[in-house]
């Protein structure tokens, strides 16, 4: 039993060990990609009027998810329309990244897309997703509701197959 119980704690010493290593390995290989998020936000000046009308596009569209939630297929062609702009933010990149001077006081709009992808196909996708989830519970409280109805149906038949007999 002592061969058992030292055994034990030699898998456990070496168990905290490597969840040890683990943890400073994962908080040093995220320490460069925190920093350059962090840069990435402070590259940005907020202050431009068609960054704040990006922002308030993205935080009207939000509120728009959530007010018509009740309201499937108006949030379909919202979806649609979240998903169409996801799709077109490659050919938008280009056509941005080669008009930016009339509008920004910087070139945002690099080869790969990463500012566009961060500030207009990310919050898309986060409300595509809000409305995604909205229409999987709208369909269960649908099933739910359906067949609570074809109980109901089937019971007043069968109440009434036998008062008949």
């Amino acid at each position: 039993m002592e061969e058992l119980k030292s055994a034990m704690e030699a898998h456990l010493d070496q168990m905290a060990d490597l969840v040890q290593k683990l943890s400073s390995e994962l908080r040093s290989g995220f320490r460069p990609a925190i920093d350059n998020f962090i840069g990435f936000f402070h590259a940005i000046d907020w202050t431009e009027p068609w960054l704040m009308g990006l922002i308030g596009f993205h935080l009207v569209l939000l509120v728009l998810t959530v007010v018509s939630r009740k309201h499937i297929n108006f949030q379909m062609c919202l979806f649609l329309v979240a998903l169409a702009g996801v799709y077109l933010a490659e050919r938008l990149n280009t056509v941005m990244g080669d008009r930016w001077r009339s509008f920004a006081s910087q070139n945002y709009f690099d080869p790969h897309g990463l500012f566009l992808s961060v500030l207009w196909s990310g919050p898309l996708l986060i409300i595509a997703t809000i409305i995604l989830i909205n229409s999987l519970f709208s369909l269960c409280y649908m099933i739910v509701r359906w067949k609570r109805a074809e109980l109901r149906h089937r019971a007043r038949l069968a109440r009434e197959s036998n008062k008949q007999d």
